[in-house]
């Protein structure tokens, strides 16, 4: 087959299209499937852009949860070398007052997929995981071998799935399947022109500051200020999503040179960064003071949690470049081209 064509479900969103971006760059025909619930087209077009190779990306809008269409619109019309799969519902706190909903939504769409790429002789397949799925754990830095748990659907959703993977291969090993367990994704594509966009309040840290940053909001709440940490507020492993973009690329590269088996890579920095170390980090990239207050902790928030990333290195060859600053500086460049993110278009 000539063209190399990836199935990218979920491809609109903020890491999908950065993926998609690095995925052209990487000389790869990527046809993404989106139901554009958090998500706009508009990102899409603008990767088009800033790559120059828009005719190497399809876009179809469409529902997982619909298999006669998803058979008939995508499958049907495409041959696929390799699927990463990012489609789902993402929202921790919503997970917990519509459980039902995320059940459905997130697991019959992987199950579609999976089973329609299995039917079309499609064994390849990237799953966007989350650290999510390391529970309760304790030891840091965490490991691929530490032991998973859930502590709200959306997170039953990833380790539900990973265990329908684990599920599949032992039944049918021709299928290569790589878990990319993330970390915290922030940040945003140098040009300005892609970012994290998300519709509503957001429920992550990054997003949230930029809108303060931009005057969308008034000021931050950072939840708790007496975590045993060097300064009270939690720590986590920010990954830049440029980084983690070309992490789904040597991921999709190792499918295509080894027979990987079903194996779970961390995708991390490996290196702790606290809340007010971002905000100071942000501050100083827009070059004025955020306004925060400090608020109760919240239920189920642990004081720290960070990769080891070792294993991706030996295992992908691939590990995190970018800082915080450029963290920092990309996410402020994107916000503040882009006050009202993709509706300003």
């Amino acid at each position: 087959m000539g063209v190399k064509r990836v199935l990218v479900t979920g491809g609109a969103g903020y890491i999908g299209s950065h993926t998609v971006l690095e995925l052209v760059e990487a000389g790869f025909s990527v046809v993404v499937v989106d139901s554009l619930v958090n998500s706009s087209p508009e990102s899409l077009k603008r990767v088009g852009e800033i790559t120059g190779k828009a005719e190497h990306i399809d876009f179809i809008e469409l529902d997982l949860v619909d298999y006669a269409k998803l058979e008939s619109e995508v499958f049907k019309k495409y041959e696929f070398v390799s699927c990463i799969h990012f489609a789902g519902l993402k929202a921790v706190g919503e997970s917990v007052q519509q459980p039902l909903r995320y059940y459905e939504n997130n697991l019959t769409g992987t199950l579609h997929v999976l089973e329609l790429l299995g039917k079309y002789n499609c064994k390849s397949f990237v799953f966007s995981s989350s650290a999510t799925v390391y529970g309760g754990v304790e030891e840091m830095p965490v490991t691929e071998e530490a032991p998973l748990s859930a502590t709200n659907p959306y997170g039953r959703t990833k380790l539900f799935i990973e265990e329908f993977l684990r599920d599949l291969y032992k039944s049918d090993p021709e299928w290569k399947i790589i878990i990319l367990r993330y970390f915290n994704p922030v940040g945003a594509h140098p040009s300005g022109r892609i970012g994290e966009d998300p519709t509503g309040i957001p429920n992550n840290l990054m997003p949230y500051i930029a809108q303060v940053a931009v005057g969308r909001r008034e000021h931050l709440a950072i939840f708790g200020n007496d975590y045993p940490t060097h300064d009270g507020t939690g720590v986590r492993d920010y990954i830049h999503v440029v980084d983690l973009a070309k992490g789904h690329v040597a991921a999709l590269q190792k499918l295509e040179s080894s027979d990987v088996g079903c194996i779970p890579v961390n995708l991390g920095t490996g290196k702790g960064i606290s809340v007010l170390d971002l905000v100071k980090a942000f501050s100083k990239a827009a070059g004025f003071d955020l306004p925060y207050k400090f608020a109760d902790r919240r239920a189920g928030d642990v004081a720290e949690l960070y990769s080891d990333p070792a294993f991706a290195k030996s295992f992908l060859g691939w590990e995190a470049k970018l800082g915080v600053e450029e963290m920092c500086e990309s996410t402020w460049t994107w916000q503040s081209n882009n006050k009202n993110g993709y509706r300003d278009a």
